[in-house]
């Protein structure tokens, strides 16, 4: 098992880019700010050009409480070779995600 960390900013970029067969077993966001703030998550398949956008979003505007953490356990996503998981928050620096994965 390995992990990958991100600080999110206010575009989506990416917080994880698979490069082969991966299982994400669990995503942490963490507010480290003194203030609210709302973040976004999106699945984007490598075929394609897509972007973030309602369409590949699966987290829409999850408030997230001043030095509070958001644990996504429950799901487990299969990514294929170049799909990306990509979020973004409110305001820059405030969040960081932390993403635990596995390659299959």
């Amino acid at each position: 098992m390995a992990i990958s960390n991100f600080l999110l900013g206010t575009t989506p970029a990416n917080i994880y880019v698979s490069s082969g067969n991966t299982v994400i077993s669990t995503m942490y966001f963490c507010n480290t700010d003194t203030s609210a703030r709302n973040f976004n998550v999106y699945l984007i398949p490598s075929a394609g050009n897509f972007t973030a956008n309602t369409f590949t979003q699966i987290y829409k505007d999850v408030q997230l409480a001043s030095g509070d953490t958001y644990v996504m356990d429950f799901e487990k996503l299969v990514l294929g070779n170049g799909d990306q998981l990509r979020a973004n928050c409110t305001s820059a620096g405030a969040v960081t995600a932390t993403v635990s994965y596995v390659g299959i």
